[in-house]
């Protein structure tokens, strides 16, 4: 069993608090992705498990094993960096065999750790290279590499794709997966970008000025998110939001450009006349009239452009209506000018309704 477990997690630096109180729990095999944006307080809380940070308050587990006064190299994990933080005067077999000399590994059983580690990351004849003769993606194999031969209990990731180029990064993001799948080793992830969160954990924890707003599945962040930053952080484009009113006994929405029923699922919750909540819809679920008919009850609209980001297979439409601002995908060949008004249809079955005071999603 190698759980990572976090209970009431608190760390100061001086005056300042960067995590208040956080409870964490990965399940042992688990990929947990830690997301959010800079100063959040996701690094600081992944070198708290590695013990490269004290702990103010709280306790953090380890395989059932309280681990607070363990020092990092006793911990039995293995911490990837943002950068590459290899040896520039060693060749990449002495980089990877560096922890393992360390420990007094036997050489036999050293050369065989690394042989291994080499053929599942694709460096074997890269072995007698130097660091500055490898590209950033090689010099990044190299570094997990240096964590595999390891075999800890636990692999840490502190942002390790930040620094390569964009295509490089979806080729790593699939290494790093694959591999996690295949060694079956509990990894906990820190990234920024939503979207490697999205695509590489089993479940994903979004934290904001060092609190956790919600943990769970890809899929239920997206489909579900627990407020509005949630909502906003996780997708791309990120979710619209309209603000406005309740009327009708809490059977209509009212905004400054249009007003919609609101849906039955989310009557319950949602209060009475005058409430102000801010209505949430995703990109996808705004378009033109007649593509993709989805079945459900629409909304017609009509928007005044004001920006198109065309992508080729489809095209992003920022336009006005009213006083608020929409963005909408649309098919590329029936995309609007800018300046043109521009109707649109709104999947009434895909709206969010949140509480505009406490930022929670009103649930169905």
């Amino acid at each position: 069993m190698a759980d990572v477990t976090l209970d009431g997690i608190r760390k100061e630096f001086g005056p300042v608090t960067v995590i208040e109180h956080l409870d964490l729990a990965v399940r042992d095999r688990e990929f947990m992705v830690l997301v959010g944006p800079s100063g959040c307080g996701k690094s600081t809380a992944l070198r708290m498990i590695a013990g490269l940070e004290e702990i103010t308050a709280g306790t953090i587990s380890i395989g059932g094993r309280v681990v607070n006064d363990v020092a990092p190299k006793d911990r039995d994990i293995a911490m990837v960096f943002q950068s590459y933080a290899l040896y520039p005067h060693m060749t990449v077999r002495q980089n990877l065999e560096f922890g393992l000399k360390i420990r007094k590994t036997p050489r036999e059983e050293m050369e065989r750790r690394v042989r291994e580690a080499a053929e599942i990351l694709g460096v074997t004849e890269l072995l007698d290279r130097k660091p500055k003769q490898l590209s950033g993606g090689q010099r990044q194999r190299v570094a997990v590499g240096r964590a595999i031969v390891r075999k800890p209990a636990v692999f840490l990731f502190d942002e390790p794709l930040s620094n390569l180029d964009a295509k490089l990064r979806v080729q790593m993001r699939a290494e790093i997966s694959k591999l996690q799948k295949t060694l079956e080793t509990t990894t906990v992830y820190v990234t920024h970008d939503q979207i490697e969160a999205m695509t590489m954990g089993h479940r994903i924890a979004v934290m904001r000025a060092g609190a956790l707003q919600q943990v769970g599945t890809p899929l239920e962040v997206y489909e579900r998110p627990a407020n509005l930053f949630v909502a906003g952080f996780i997708g791309t484009p990120p979710m619209n939001f309209v603000p406005g009113t309740l009327a009708d006994g809490g059977a209509a929405f009212v905004a400054s450009g249009f007003r919609l029923p609101v849906p039955e699922r989310l009557r319950a919750s949602a209060g009475g006349d005058g409430r102000r909540v801010v209505l949430g819809i995703r990109p996808e679920n705004i378009r033109e009239p007649g593509r993709a008919e989805r079945g459900g009850p629409t909304l017609p609209l009509t928007a005044k452009v004001e920006f198109v980001e065309p992508l080729g297979h489809e095209v992003i439409v920022h336009g006005r209506v009213g006083e608020d601002l929409l963005v909408a995908k649309v098919d590329p060949h029936r995309a609007p000018t800018m300046g043109a008004e521009f109707p649109l249809v709104l999947d009434l079955d895909a709206i969010h309704l949140f509480d505009a005071a406490s930022e929670q999603r009103l649930a169905a």
